[in-house]
């Protein structure tokens, strides 16, 4: 579980005096706390509602960066890029879009999808096995490319 490791990363980033993986690590903490306290949640968070947490802080840091970039300060979108690698550091490895395209052509043919009708069912059973590996856009993009 990622919230176990967080606490020591934080201690060994203090000490480390490395301020880029500190602010990420907080962010983290910070989501994870906040999810742990809203209403009508479980005491524990499963692990795919980490990753799940972890994939939405990053969504919010690239989608910032990008406006950062098309404002024309790099300094900013430098920050969000950084916590991006940290964050990015406790998912699972990503898949490339060719593994993402394997994947949903297997999913495709097992369903038994033949058009776009099928394409909320194959896209509900590509994020449940993909969940951590590849981004949501990349999936829906992918399904909608092969039941096209």
């Amino acid at each position: 579980m990622i919230s176990n490791t967080i606490d020591q990363e934080i201690k060994q980033a203090m000490l480390a005096k490395d301020q880029a993986k500190l602010r990420g690590l907080r962010a983290i903490k910070a989501a994870l706390l906040l999810a742990k306290t809203e209403k009508g949640s479980s005491e524990e968070i499963t692990e795919e509602g980490e990753l799940k947490i972890l994939q939405k802080l990053i969504k919010q840091r690239k989608e910032s960066s990008d406006i950062y970039k098309q404002q024309g300060r790099e300094d900013l979108a430098q920050v969000e890029d950084e916590e991006i690698d940290v964050i990015g550091g406790f998912l699972p490895k990503q898949l490339d879009r060719a593994e993402v395209e394997q994947i949903i052509a297997r999913i495709v043919k097992d369903a038994g999808a033949a058009s776009m009708k099928d394409m909320g069912k194959v896209v509900g059973l590509a994020n449940k096995e993909l969940a951590g590996k590849a981004d949501g856009k990349l999936i829906a993009e992918v399904v909608k490319a092969q039941l096209a």
